[in-house]
């Protein structure tokens, strides 16, 4: 599965977390070390640029967050992002520059890359959003299978064992998730995808695609 590796998925000069990233083969790798990653990197951040409101705490200052959002502990608010009302920020995420966090939007074990979107009544646990990706209203990340097992990740014709029970869903740089759309557990899409609005998908969806009503996928002209 080259395709779903973290080099064929994310230009990795659009976060903080790109030396991490480095790390590993396959994003859902990066998963289980964030909060500690978070934590190690905020300690070295400016604090003439980062505000320390709280314990693991950092917020750029030129970041907007509303009054009533939560910043859960550890996080990290990149330049230029806004955090709107009633956002839950439950710890464990790094949030790049320029992004949009939404009105009620649920952020847990997270890696959001720059100039990303998820803007209205949004839940991202334990994924990794690429650059310039965008969530439509209502769309969420399911990272538990309901049956409690280990995630598999599925492609048409392989499958790769990850011995992890929460994953979400890892999204390639210019993702568009239509709304209210479900990201089963270890969706993978690649970049320059498209999503239609209500969709339930699973698997992998390959770079440049649409994935239509029904789960048909097709490639883009």
């Amino acid at each position: 599965m080259e395709n779903i590796k973290i080099t064929e998925l994310f230009d990795l000069n659009h976060t903080l977390a790109s030396d991490y990233l480095k790390g590993f083969t396959y994003p859902w790798e990066a998963l289980k070390g964030i909060s500690k990653f978070i934590i190690s990197l905020g300690n070295t951040l400016n604090p003439d640029e980062y505000d320390n409101p709280a314990e693991n705490v950092w917020v750029h200052k030129t970041a907007k967050v509303f009054p009533s959002a939560y910043l859960g502990s550890p996080c990290i608010i990149g330049a230029g992002t806004e955090v709107r009302h009633c956002a839950f920020i439950r710890g464990s995420a790094l949030i790049g520059e320029n992004c949009v966090i939404g009105n009620s939007v649920e952020l847990k074990n997270v890696i959001i890359f720059d100039n990303v979107q998820t803007p209205h009544y949004n839940y991202v646990g334990d994924s990794i959003l690429g650059y310039k990706s965008h969530m439509g209203a209502g769309s969420i990340t399911s990272n538990v299978k309901s049956d409690k097992t280990n995630v598999v990740i599925k492609s048409a014709d392989e499958r790769l064992e990850t011995g992890i029970k929460k994953i979400g869903a890892m999204l390639g740089d210019n993702v568009e998730v239509g709304c209210n759309s479900v990201l089963n557990p270890g969706t993978i899409i690649g970049r320059f995808s498209n999503i239609y609005p209500t969709s339930c998908v699973r698997g992998v969806v390959p770079e440049s695609s649409i994935w239509k009503t029904g789960g048909v996928i097709v490639k883009k002209k």
